[in-house]
């Protein structure tokens, strides 16, 4: 029997697990608890410690585009720490207590509970980078309009528009559209994934939300990386300072390769998944799971290493203190405005200087006699 079941019961007759647990291979083992914990447990300080950073760079931030990026920052490292902590309990209690889920609940609240928090948890981060994104592109493309200027107010009333829409997608099944299952190893509850209408329309929605999160991200991204690079290298990056837009961004686009590595395979897992009649593959499941999981350790580390103060140190031989691409690139600067400036020039003002170069050349070599001469 599967574990993808049709899921055309309702909740409240314990449908989660009352035919999966049977099969469920449970092992507990030392190494399992051992790992889950050591797990959580780095992922819970790496984010306490990415927060320390966010709130001491904060207070000493003088620019509101930065302290709003920062906010935004803040909001993301608060939604993974919670993600952790939440599933992160469950898990390690399942490993050390070896409860029964059947006996412990039978009416299967806190597996509702821990799919609710796997898939709310799972889509905040890919929101709130397809958000930042937004907000960058708007501020590179359009620095100067009023309306792009983001308040405190208002950066935190759009992570809690993210927080809110995450919530209700994970509700869905809760209203009949799709349900919540006990998956292997029998330590954690997620969607059911299954060729059932209503389940492979939640597990659609999920994946195309996450999808079209990292699109957006990766696209919106790119543009404002090559407009910041145009910036950077033209010929007001002298006069306009741009160290706090090159860290942001950096920031911004290692945050969303880390995502897009470690939620792209799962998300294209579970649609191809729904969408084809082949048989489903729980242990790859249990892998992509996993991988998507190190999203949440991986991303405090972006915002704790990757800053201009930890750089100095890094680096202390590097010219930092422009702090810009052009400073790090002279060659290829002055290169781009070299390119620039012939792109520009006619080609008749060219064959003229041609032409002129060996006129010059003999008048030089004519006065250069006469003064021998003479």
């Amino acid at each position: 029997m599967s574990l993808y079941n049709v899921s055309n019961e309702p909740l409240n007759r314990s449908f989660c697990f009352s035919i999966n647990a049977s099969i469920l291979p449970v092992n507990h083992t030392i190494a399992s608890a051992y790992f889950s914990g050591v797990f959580c447990v780095l992922g819970l300080s790496s984010n306490l410690i990415a927060l320390v950073v966010l709130v001491k760079s904060f207070k000493q931030s003088h620019s509101h585009t930065r302290s709003s990026f920062l906010l935004f920052l803040a909001g993301l490292v608060v939604t993974d720490f919670m993600g952790l902590l939440v599933t992160g309990v469950i898990v390690v209690s399942f490993h050390i207590t070896h409860f029964k889920w059947m006996e412990l609940d039978p009416h299967c609240h806190l597996c509702n509970f821990m799919g609710m928090s796997m898939v709310f948890y799972g889509l905040c981060p890919l929101l709130l980078g397809a958000t930042m994104a937004v907000e960058r592109f708007v501020g590179i493309i359009c620095p100067f309009a009023r309306s792009t200027k983001m308040s405190k107010n208002r950066v935190c009333t759009t992570v809690v528009s993210v927080w809110v829409t995450a919530g209700c997608i994970s509700l869905l099944p809760l209203l009949g559209l799709g349900s919540y299952h006990l998956q292997v190893p029998g330590s954690w509850c997620f969607l059911n994934i299954s060729s059932f209408p209503r389940d492979m329309a939640f597990c659609l929605v999920f994946s195309l939300v996450g999808i079209l999160s990292l699109a957006t991200s990766f696209i919106l991204n790119t543009i404002s990386l090559v407009k910041l690079l145009k910036l950077c290298c033209g010929q007001d990056s002298t006069q306009r300072r741009r160290d706090y837009e090159v860290e942001m961004m950096v920031q911004l686009i290692l945050i969303m390769v880390i995502a897009s590595i470690c939620w792209y395979p799962l998300l294209v897992f579970i649609a191809q998944t729904v969408s084809s009649e082949s048989k489903k593959d729980v242990k790859g499941l249990l892998i992509y799971i996993r991988f998507a999981t190190w999203n949440q350790i991986l991303d405090p580390w972006v915002y704790i290493l990757f800053r201009r103060s930890v750089l100095k140190r890094v680096y202390p031989r590097m010219d930092w203190s422009r702090g810009s691409i052009v400073s790090l690139y002279p060659t290829m600067a002055n290169t781009m405005r070299r390119l620039s400036r012939a792109s520009i020039a006619r080609p008749e003002n060219l064959n003229e200087q041609i032409s002129e170069e060996p006129k010059r050349e003999d008048s030089l070599l004519a006065k250069h006699r006469d003064s021998s001469l003479s």
